[in-house]
């Protein structure tokens, strides 16, 4: 009977809850400094299937435009460029960081205590995730 009971319980172990397709950890987004009308976010997205995902966009009701983006130095100058997509690979992630791949925000419109950013793949919704703004301190 023990060795049923143990069985079992190691089964019921490798069942756990299945994870999403995609996952997004440590993001940050900026408030827009006043006068500049834009705003960056950066993150992990990681990616739990077995196939690369294609992100081709990301929108945010709270701003008019948002776009993928990537820092790259020339010659000792910081050059930066719109990325049509991103790849996250299969069962991988991808870093989007201060210095090279980010989102820009910009026009901001109401923006209140928190962003939505949603990820999507030509017309369809992959993710879509809410940021609270930390509180001000003082």
């Amino acid at each position: 009977m023990r060795v049923v009971v143990i069985l079992l319980a190691a089964a019921l172990a490798g069942c756990g809850t299945p994870q999403p397709p995609l996952a997004i950890s440590g993001l940050e987004v900026t408030k827009p400094i006043p006068g500049r009308p834009m705003s960056a976010g950066y993150l992990v997205i990681t990616n739990n299937t077995d196939q690369a995902v294609l992100i081709t966009a990301v929108e945010s009701p709270q701003f008019a435009n948002v776009e993928i983006h990537e820092t790259t130095m020339r010659d000792g100058i910081a050059r930066m460029r719109e990325l049509e997509s991103l790849e996250v690979p299969a069962n991988g992630n991808v870093v989007l960081a201060r210095g090279g791949k980010h989102l820009m925000l910009m026009r901001p419109g109401d923006l209140g205590d928190s962003v939505t950013l949603r990820f999507l793949s030509e017309d369809t919704l992959l993710l879509s995730v809410d940021y609270t703004f930390p509180k001000d301190k003082g």
